[in-house]
């Protein structure tokens, strides 16, 4: 698919495409859904082989948070922002002011916050331009550890739907990137008792976990060949594909990276092999939940709910794919579209 046919195929209002030569900045924001509020994402930073790859993801990426805060039950729409990386060295300041004037200029349609290649150090940076970002202090602060304890949550919720006990004493979890969503679940599964294997693209980084929680490390490539129980994706999308599927020796997948699935396709692939698959955007929706102290003006105490909460929604999708036969993916789907189908109407 074309990244034109994609954005038909995949319905987005809206796609930007911001450049400031002075700086080298240059930036893909996709607006797929304000049917729930202003869209709102994170911002990647990274270095794609092409201006294609970087629209189709930007494209994929804002479809997932639709979805996400839909399921979340925010009153929030889905957005996302890539930035191509320019050439080292470059002026990270000037790059992410110029974010910021990119997404001030959309009026508030669109709200970001840190993603992949970025951090809320970028976005005080950006915040000096734009009003329309979360995730600093005041605004959400650092959404990373509510993202882990969605993912947890969601995790555990999978444990339980596969072996009926949510215990993650004794179970192996093979968790695949040590960025910082990826090293604040790996505590929390050593906490409870799960035994870890990890790896990452920047090998010192997963040394040092490792070393902290007695973990073992094996190399990128060979984490889909681990014999464990779980797989954690916690890097980039798009690893489970027709080749990584039929590798894998395990029962569950639940991780915090986006568009985990290569296609979405490869959900039948995993169901046809009995792989338990708990959706990323319905397990890692607790950083953006977090937001939601700012954005929409809730109480800590009610994001924290809706963070946690992420188990019984969990719970429901993976039951109601069971139920009716379908895949954990349609399942999570059809309850997002049916949350959007309302707002539509509510608006008529």
């Amino acid at each position: 698919m074309s990244p034109l046919e994609a954005i038909t195929a995949l319905g987005h209002e809206e796609v930007v495409v911001r450049q400031d030569p002075a700086s080298g900045y240059r930036a893909i924001i996709a607006l797929h859904s304000t049917a729930l509020g202003p869209a709102t994402g994170g911002t990647r930073l990274w270095s794609y082989d092409s201006f294609d790859d970087a629209l189709l993801d930007a494209l994929r990426l804002s479809r997932g948070m639709t979805y996400k805060n839909a399921i979340a039950g925010l009153a929030l729409g889905g957005g996302k922002a890539v930035i191509l990386a320019p050439p080292e060295p470059f002026d990270r300041e000037r790059i992410f002011l110029a974010h910021g004037r990119a997404v001030q200029s959309l009026g508030g349609r669109f709200i970001t916050a840190e993603d992949v290649g970025t951090s809320p150090a970028d976005f005080e940076i950006a915040a000096r331009e734009t009003t329309w970002v979360a995730g600093i202090d005041g605004r959400g602060g650092d959404p990373t550890p509510w993202t882990a304890r969605g993912v947890m949550a969601g995790l555990v919720a999978a444990t339980e739907h596969r072996w009926g006990s949510p215990a993650l004493e004794g179970r192996v979890v093979a968790l695949q990137g040590c960025g910082n969503v990826g090293a604040a679940l790996a505590h929390q599964l050593a906490d409870a008792g799960a035994t870890l294997v990890v790896t990452d693209r920047e090998s010192a980084r997963a040394e040092r976990l490792a070393s902290d929680l007695g973990a073992t490390v094996v190399a990128p490539e060979a984490i889909y060949d681990v014999e464990a129980d779980i797989f954690s994706p916690c890097a980039l999308g798009s690893i489970l594909d027709d080749s990584t599927i039929g590798r894998l020796h395990v029962e569950v997948i639940a991780g915090a990276a986006n568009n985990q699935l290569a296609e979405d396709r490869h959900a039948e692939a995993l169901a046809a092999r009995d792989i338990v698959y708990a959706p990323d955007f319905v397990i890692n929706a607790g950083g953006v939940i977090s937001g939601s102290v700012a954005l929409l003006d809730e109480t800590q105490d009610a994001m924290v709910q809706r963070v946690d909460a992420i188990y019984d929604t969990t719970s429901e999708v993976l039951q109601q794919a069971a139920r009716d036969r379908i895949t954990t993916l349609h399942a999570a789907e059809r309850r997002a579209e049916m949350t959007l189908a309302n707002a539509r109407k509510d608006d008529r």
